[in-house]
């Protein structure tokens, strides 16, 4: 007997398996989705386990001590390097693919950590000189500042290649690739370009967007955490990696942190080589939110810009989906 049920279960599977996935496989909202569940799920899981491994290194303190950071951001990497694997595996790619496939990963990791000590160094010496910042004293000194700097740069490298891959690695891939995908039906020129700085403004305003939940964030320092986003989008944009956002992520934080003793985010360490307070206006010294929450730090944003433009040369851009009406030379691909 015939089952004439078949071509209606035969067309719902289809109808099914076409919202769900692309010609290019897993839809890139629903893998987004998919990434973002599967971190919390991790962070559910392996947070507790922190706790009951290292009780007193999970507790979170003021000032923050680097046993501290170093366990919670290991923690977090865990669970965004977990879910990109995964992804990774579910879209056929590898996970070095998430913009940390790259040539020249050194020599880009080495320059961008230069840039960032260097411009976080004028940005203070800046506010030195307005009137609104002074230094105290030298805290450290000897084999102890040694032994602090080297494990505050493990901690804050710790903290950049989290930062990175959570907000600059499959989100924004995924984003890249559907919104591509949408421009591409479209029929828009120069999809590869507006698919990617769409995706680039939506993580880098998350990114700063989450920084609120840091004490004593203020707005000038949410704003200058979504523009920094963007420079470091930028720079994947010229390099096809996350290599130079991370070198430059991990010596600001640890040059702002450790080396000057400012606040960083409203952040205070135990163990800076420095001891220093803003002075007058907290929309020029920034307050208690640190450099980041002073009006000064918009124009050394904008120097960063310019150090990524002339700096790193184009010739490796972000990857474009296949199906590009973009007309301009075909260039590597991330994926």
């Amino acid at each position: 007997m015939q089952d004439t049920d078949s071509p209606q279960k035969q067309n719902s599977s289809i109808g099914l398996h076409e919202i769900f996935s692309g010609p290019e496989g897993l839809r890139a909202g629903w893998g987004l989705l998919l990434f973002v569940a599967m971190w919390l799920a991790f962070g559910m899981l392996l947070h507790p386990l922190l706790r009951s491994l290292l009780p007193h290194a999970a507790e979170a303190t003021q000032p923050m001590s680097p046993i501290f950071m170093i366990a919670a951001e290991a923690n977090s990497l865990a669970c965004v390097a977990l879910s990109t694997w995964v992804m990774a595996r579910i879209e056929g790619h590898r996970f070095r693919d998430f913009g940390l496939g790259d040539s020249r990963s050194s020599r880009h990791l080495f320059a961008g950590a230069v840039w960032g000590a260097a411009l976080l160094s004028i940005l203070v010496l800046a506010l030195r000189a307005a009137g609104a910042l002074a230094f105290d004293a030298r805290l450290l000194s000897g084999a102890r500042a040694v032994e602090y700097a080297g494990v505050w740069l493990l901690a804050f490298f710790i903290v950049a290649l989290f930062e990175e891959l959570l907000f600059r690695g499959y989100p924004l891939h995924a984003l890249n690739r559907g919104i591509q995908g949408m421009c591409n039906q479209l029929g828009l020129r120069h999809s590869a370009g507006i698919a990617f700085w769409i995706s680039a403004l939506l993580t880098s305003c998350v990114f700063g967007l989450v920084h609120r939940s840091n004490s004593g964030e203020s707005t000038i320092g949410l704003f200058a955490a979504g523009l920094i986003g963007l420079v470091f989008c930028f720079s994947i944009w010229r390099t096809g990696s996350l290599w130079w956002a991370i070198g430059f992520h991990a010596t600001w934080d640890w040059m702002e942190s450790f080396f000057y003793g400012v606040g960083n985010s409203g952040t205070v360490i135990r163990g800076q080589l420095m001891a220093s307070h803003p002075i007058g206006r907290t929309a020029i010294s920034g307050g208690l939110t640190g450099p980041e929450g002073s009006v000064l730090v918009l124009p050394v944003v904008a120097l960063s810009a310019c150090v990524v433009l002339f700096s790193l040369r184009s010739n490796a851009p972000y990857g474009r989906a296949s199906g590009s009406t973009d007309k301009s030379p075909p260039t590597l691909a991330l994926d």
